[in-house]
């Protein structure tokens, strides 16, 4: 213990050599290219000469050449037209980022039996294999439920009505942003 109590000199420099020495390669820092033009200060006058050359952001409506994720969900047809399909039914949970939604058990009339519908999006885009959707069946008796997945055509016109309203959606948000897109502009 004294060793250490009179060397701490020593043990710093050597865990300091330790720790330099276990950085072999470090990135390279590039650069800055001078010979760029010089960048306008005003904020105002740098914006108004993005929308002269046609620059800006791209928020839905005709895709890009880059694959953009949208972080709100009235961007993606898919899940609105699943939120309007199902509106007849009582959403239990529902996550964007995770891409699911599931309803509250639904039953018309007979409280014994009851059915359950999650939905996993798999893509943002409208495509018979971005969806899964899951059916499930509660049977009551005597207050003993039982629950169990059905595979049912109930499914399949569900998905087909989903990706139907999306088709229209994706559509009319195509047509909206032709109709509203800014006029590119061409320096002489």
């Amino acid at each position: 213990m004294q060793f250490f109590i009179k060397n701490k000199f020593l043990l710093a420099v050597l865990s300091l050599f330790i720790l330099i020495s276990g950085c072999n390669s470090l990135p390279k820092i590039p650069k800055p290219d001078w010979s760029k033009k010089p960048i306008e200060p005003n904020a105002r006058k740098r914006a108004q000469q993005n929308v002269i050359d046609g620059k800006g952001i791209n928020f839905g409506g005709k895709k890009s050449q880059a694959n953009t994720n949208f972080s709100f969900a009235s961007s993606n047809p898919m899940w609105r037209a699943t939120l309007d399909t199902l509106n007849f039914l009582s959403i239990a949970n529902s996550d964007y980022s995770g891409g699911i939604i599931i309803t509250d058990w639904y039953s018309e009339g007979n409280p014994d039996e009851a059915i359950k519908i999650n939905i996993r999006f798999l893509s943002n885009e409208v495509r018979a294999d971005g969806i899964i959707i899951n059916l499930y069946k509660r049977n009551c008796k005597n207050n003993v439920c039982s629950t169990k997945e059905i595979d049912d055509k109930l499914i399949l016109e569900i998905k087909d009505k989903i990706l139907k309203t999306a088709a229209v959606y994706e559509k009319q948000d195509e047509i909206e942003y032709k109709k509203n897109r800014p006029e590119k502009r061409y320096k002489d």
